[in-house]
C-alpha cells in the first residue's frame, strides 16, 4: 500500500517522467543516464546529422545537461543565463538573466517540478535558489523572499562571510527540492549541511549534518565542537543526488572535510564525508551511509551522482545504489540496508610523518567490480614518447607512489588517478541489464605540502598566500596545463574591477571569496600589480579574515607531464568502460579520444581527458562528448565499437540529452569548450535522423 501511495504522490506532484522526455538532471531521478527511446539505434546511427544549432550569445565553460519536458528544452548560458527552446526547432521561447552574470561558477543543469497548471524550473546561482514560471521564465515572487532563498538557509551561524554556491541542480521528490552546495576547500570553509527547500514557498525544511553536532551519530569522530570551529568546512554533496521514489530515499554522495589537504585540526575518521549517504527524502532522517575515504587528506570526494539499479545476484533481484570513485573503484550496495553487494577489505596504508597529522590506519577497498582505472603506475609506465623521459624518470623516482600514501612537505606523491578521477562529475550510465558505462581519467597528479611562508609580507601578500597560493603557487606562476592561470604580468591583461569581481563571484573551479573584504580585495590586487610599498608588522585589514592556523599550505594541482604538455604517463589517458554490475566484471573497455597531432606520429587511440558523461539509449547506442579533441561519438554498447563520430563547434565538456518530439528522437549537446586550452563556444547542438 504505501509504494502505491507513494506512487501516486510523485505522480501528482514533482518531477514529470514521460519516455519521450529528459525531464531531469540526467535523466530520472534514478541518475542512470538512460532513455528509453530506441529509434536511433546500431544500425542507422552512422546517419546522424545536425538537425539545429542555438547560439547562447556569450561564450565559455557550459557543462549543463539540458532538460526537455512537454517538447520545451531547459538549460543555461555560459553566463548562467537561464533560457528555455522548442526542442524540435531549437528556437528561443524566453531567456531569464535574473543571475545578472554575477555567479563565476558553472551550472550543469536546472531542475522542473509541477503540480497542475503550476509549472516551476529550480535554478540556481550563486548563494540563491530561484524558481521560475517554466512557461515564461518570470520569477514566481511567492516563492522565499521575492522569488529566491539563500542556500545558507541551514548551515548554522557565522556563515555570512562564506562562500557557498551550486553548480548540480537539486534532486525533486514531492514537494521538496534537496540541494547540492559547493563550499570552500580550504581553512573557513562553510559547513556542507544537505538542505531541503519547500519547492511552494522556499521554507527549509530540514537539514541534515554532514558536520555531527552533539548528540548526533559520528560527533565523536570529529574533534570535540567541530561543527562550530571556524576552520573546520566542507563535507558537502555538490556532485548531485539520486532519488529512490517508491521507498522516499535520497542518496547523497558527499566530499572531503575542509582543509583538504592537511587534517591536524579534524582529528579523526571524519563520518559524513566522503560518504554515501542515505535519508528519508522526507525528514532528512539518517537511514545508513557508508564511507569511502577514511580522514581524507588526498580531496577524494564523491565525484558524480549514485545510480540507483537493479540488479541481479546469487539467483536474487536486488534494488542497489552504485556509487562511481575519483580513485576508480565502484561501491555497491543494497538500497534499504547499506550492506555490501561486494566485500569490502579494510586495508592497512602508510602513516604520516608531517607534524600534527594523523591519517587513519585504514582504507576501504572493495574486491569488486574491477577498478575502472589505473591506480598505481611501474617504471615501465612512464610514458615511452616523451622527449623528456629521462627528466621524467628522475621524478618518478624522487616522488612517493601508492594508493592512499599521505602527503609529505617539499616531496612530491604521485596521485594516480589524480584529482579529477578516475570518475568526474558526469558520472556513469547504467542500463536495464546492470551495465554501467563510466569514462576515466587517467593521468597522474602531483601533490605535496610546503611550510607556511614566514617572515615580513605585505598584508596582500599574506592574503594570497592564504587564499590562492594552492591553485596559483608561490611565484603566481599558476599552472595553465592543470587548468591554473598564471597570474604573473596579470596587470597588463586585466583590469583591477573585473579581478574584484572574480574574487568575489569566483569563476570555473575557483569559488567565490565573498569573505575578503573591499580593503583585502585591493590588497591582494596591490600584490598582483606589485604595487605593495608597504611591509605589514601587523595584520589590520587582514585579520578578520585570515583565521589559518596550519602551519602548511598544499602546494597546487599540478599535473604530472612531459616536456610537450601530455601525460607523462602511457596511455590510454582517458577511457570508456563497460562493467557488468551484477558480476562486478568488466564487459570491454576502449580509449576515449586522440590528439591529432600524436595520431600524425603513428600513436592513435591515446585517450584524452574528459568532463562531462555518457548516455545509453534502448536502441542499444552509447553517446559520449567529453574529450578534449571536441568530438562527438557513438558506440555500441555491447562491443564498445565506435559507431558515429562528429567535430562539435567547439569541446562538448557536459552530458548529453536525448528526447522524442512529433515522433521524432533528438540528442542534445553543450558546445562550451574553454576547459584544458581548448576554443570558446557558445552553442547546443541537436542531432536527428535524416
Amino acid at each position: 500500500m504505501y509504494l502505491l501511495v507513494a506512487g501516486i504522490m510523485y505522480g501528482c506532484t514533482g518531477s514529470k517522467q514521460r519516455k519521450d522526455g529528459w525531464t531531469e538532471y540526467l535523466g530520472a531521478p534514478d541518475r542512470n543516464h538512460y532513455s528509453s527511446l530506441s529509434q536511433i539505434n546500431t544500425t542507422n546511427v552512422k546517419d546522424l546529422q545536425v538537425v539545429w544549432e542555438f547560439h547562447t550569445g556569450d561564450s565559455g565553460q557550459v557543462q549543463c545537461n539540458p532538460i526537455i519536458v512537454d517538447s520545451i528544452l531547459y538549460a543555461v548560458t555560459a553566463s548562467n543565463y537561464v533560457f528555455a527552446l522548442d526542442a524540435a526547432t531549437g528556437k528561443q521561447q524566453w531567456i531569464s538573466k535574473i543571475s545578472r552574470g554575477t555567479s563565476g561558477n558553472v551550472n550543469r543543469g536546472v531542475a522542473y517540478w509541477e503540480e497542475g497548471t503550476d509549472k516551476r524550473i529550480l535554478f540556481a546561482y550563486g548563494e540563491w535558489l530561484t524558481a521560475l514560471n517554466a512557461l515564461t521564465g518570470e520569477v514566481i515572487t511567492t516563492f522565499g523572499n521575492q522569488g529566491r532563498v539563500s542556500l545558507k538557509s541551514g548551515l548554522g551561524e557565522g556563515v555570512k562571510e562564506k562562500y557557498v554556491g551550486s553548480t548540480t541542480p537539486g534532486a525533486v521528490f514531492e514537494d521538496l527540492i534537496i540541494m547540492p552546495i559547493r563550499v570552500g576547500e580550504g581553512e573557513g570553509a562553510a559547513p556542507g549541511y544537505i538542505q531541503a527547500f519547500n519547492i511552494r514557498t522556499g521554507k527549509l525544511a530540514w537539514v541534515f549534518h554532514t558536520i555531527p553536532q552533539p548528540g548526533e551519530a559520528g560527533y565523536d569522530t570529529w574533534p570535540e565542537n567541530a561543527y562550530k570551529d571556524e576552520t573546520i568546512g566542507g563535507a558537502n554533496s555538490w556532485a548531485g543526488m539520486a532519488v529512490d521514489v517508491e521507498r522516499g530515499i535520497v542518496f547523497a554522495p558527499t566530499g572531503s572535510p575542509a582543509f583538504d589537504f592537511y587534517g591536524a585540526l579534524r582529528h579523526g575518521k571524519n563520518e559524513y564525508a566522503n560518504s554515501l549517504i542515505a535519508l528519508d527524502a522526507r525528514t532528512g532522517k539518517h537511514i545508513w551511509h557508508y564511507q569511502t575515504v577514511h580522514h581524507d587528506i588526498w580531496d577524494r570526494d564523491l565525484p558524480a551522482p549514485p545510480n540507483l539499479v537493479h540488479l541481479e545476484k546469487d539467483g536474487k533481484g536486488i534494488d542497489a545504489v552504485a556509487q562511481v570513485t575519483k580513485t576508480g573503484f565502484v561501491f555497491v550496495f543494497d538500497r534499504e540496508t547499506g550492506k555490501s553487494l561486494y566485500p569490502i577489505t579494510e586495508k592497512p596504508f602508510p602513516a604520516s610523518d608531517v607534524p600534527g597529522e594523523q591519517t587513519w590506519a585504514t582504507q576501504p577497498i572493495p574486491s569488486l567490480p574491477q577498478p575502472f582505472a589505473r591506480q598505481e603506475i611501474s617504471e615501465n609506465e612512464i610514458s615511452t614518447i616523451a622527449y623528456n623521459r629521462e627528466e621524467l624518470l628522475a621524478i618518478y623516482h624522487n616522488a612517493s607512489k601508492g594508493m592512499f600514501h599521505p602527503l609529505e612537505v617539499d616531496k612530491p606523491s604521485i596521485i594516480l588517478p589524480g584529482a579529477d578521477g578516475g570518475a568526474e562529475w558526469g558520472g556513469a550510465a547504467v542500463d536495464k541489464e546492470g551495465i554501467m558505462y563510466v569514462n576515466a581519467n587517467e593521468m597522474a597528479w602531483l601533490f605535496s605540502l610546503i611550510k607556511a611562508p614566514a617572515g615580513n609580507l605585505t598584508q596582500g601578500q599574506m592574503l594570497y598566500n592564504t587564499y590562492c597560493i594552492s591553485c596559483h603557487g608561490a611565484n603566481r606562476e599558476g599552472n595553465p596545463a592543470s587548468g591554473y592561470p598564471s597570474l604573473i604580468n596579470i596587470k597588463q591583461k586585466t583590469k583591477r574591477e573585473e579581478i574584484a569581481r572574480l574574487i568575489t563571484n569566483g569563476r570555473g573551479m575557483m569559488p567565490g571569496l565573498v569573505q575578503i573584504g573591499a580593503a583585502e580585495k585591493q590588497a591582494i590586487i596591490d600584490f598582483l600589480f606589485d604595487e605593495e610599498k608597504t611591509e605589514a608588522a601587523g595584520l589590520n585589514l587582514a585579520e578578520k579574515s585570515i583565521r589559518t592556523k596550519s602551519p602548511y599550505r598544499f602546494n597546487g594541482y599540478n599535473k604530472f607531464l612531459d616536456s610537450r604538455g601530455y601525460p607523462a604517463i602511457t596511455p590510454p589517458w582517458g577511457t570508456l568502460t563497460a562493467i557488468d554490475l551484477n558480476t562486478g566484471k568488466q564487459l570491454w573497455r576502449q580509449p576515449l579520444g586522440e590528439f591529432k597531432e600524436l595520431k600524425a606520429e603513428g600513436h592513435a587511440a591515446t585517450g584524452t581527458e574528459n568532463y562531462g558523461g555518457p548516455i545509453v539509449t534502448a536502441g542499444g547506442v552509447l553517446f559520449i562528448a567529453a574529450t578534449k579533441d571536441g568530438m562527438f561519438r557513438a558506440f555500441d554498447k555491447k562491443t564498445g565499437k565506435l559507431l558515429f563520430e562528429k567535430e562539435l563547434p567547439a569541446a562538448g565538456f557536459a552530458t548529453p540529452s536525448t528526447y522524442q518530439v512529433n515522433g521524432r528522437q533528438y540528442i542534445v549537446i553543450a558546445c562550451g569548450g574553454t576547459k584544458l586550452g581548448t576554443a570558446k563556444g557558445d552553442s547546443y547542438v541537436a542531432f536527428a535522423l535524416p
